[in-house]
């Protein structure tokens, strides 16, 4: 299952199913797991832990070393989970002291030429579209996406099942299961139709449409929109969800659609 073209590390770990193409590259202190297919010209880096019946297309390059002036050149690692596809010539660096490792989740998608920065932490169901050039310490949560060609500012945090328009700038937090598109970044609604797909019932996307009624529509700051929702609405998971998300904001969260700055 590996072609003799191929350059294999005597001390990495590859699992007996692996399929590795002509051209590619393995270094030392990689684990790959079974079923997982590496592409012609793909190149693994040390530090590389990658899961069961991925696909890593050609002209990758998985747990590079950090475009981090501080990096020093200290132990770290990148984690990709089980039936993650990482198509041509994308780009993923290892973690730095701050954190010590880069982590995708499972069943992700990462399209051509993305650049996911070292440190990040991106969940299970992510999909990041072409071209996007994602910077340190990002977080994304389970089933969001990010458009093609957008661009991601270091330490932002993307809620889950939250939807991001093709070339946006993302600065600010953008919340869970909303949509965000415009310049600068705005909320132009929740993401009903893909929380449609994911089996969420009629009542909990309203009410989670109500919720961000409090946030974006009335005219409150915050703290005061957070206080009313828990004093007004229902608890839920979805509502303290939110509600966590931006209470735990710390570079402030994307603006309204008629705002005439981010929301701090």
């Amino acid at each position: 299952m590996i072609q003799p073209l191929a350059y294999i590390h005597p001390e990495a770990k590859i699992a007996q199913n692996v399929v590795i193409e002509p051209f590619a590259i393995i270094h030392k202190d990689v684990e790959i797991a079974e079923g997982t297919w590496i592409g012609s010209h793909a190149v693994i880096n040390e530090g590389a832990r990658i899961g069961r019946n991925c696909k890593i297309y050609p002209g990758a390059v998985i747990s590079s070393t950090p475009q981090d002036l501080k990096f020093n050149n200290e132990y770290t690692r990148t984690y990709i989970g089980d039936n993650t596809t990482i198509r041509e010539y994308a780009t993923i660096s290892r973690g730095t002291e701050e954190h010590w490792k880069t982590e995708i989740g499972s069943n992700c998608l990462i399209m051509a030429y993305a650049h996911v920065a070292h440190d990040c932490r991106i969940g299970n169901h992510c999909i990041i579209i072409n071209n996007v050039q994602m910077a340190g310490h990002v977080h994304m949560g389970d089933w969001s996406i990010i458009g093609g060609s957008s661009s991601v500012h270091q330490w932002v945090k993307i809620g889950a099942h939250a939807m991001i328009s093709g070339g946006s700038l993302v600065r600010k937090d953008v919340p869970p299961f909303t949509k965000a598109a415009r310049e600068p970044l705005s909320y132009t609604g929740i993401n009903s139709i893909g929380l449609r797909r994911r089996a969420f019932e009629n009542d909990k996307i309203n009410q989670i449409q109500e919720i961000y009624r409090y946030i974006y529509m009335r005219g409150l700051n915050n703290a005061d929109a957070l206080t009313q929702i828990e004093l007004e609405l229902p608890p839920s998971d979805e509502r303290d969800q939110i509600v966590n998300f931006i209470r735990g904001s710390e570079r402030g969260i994307m603006r309204g659609p008629s705002s005439n700055g981010e929301k701090e």
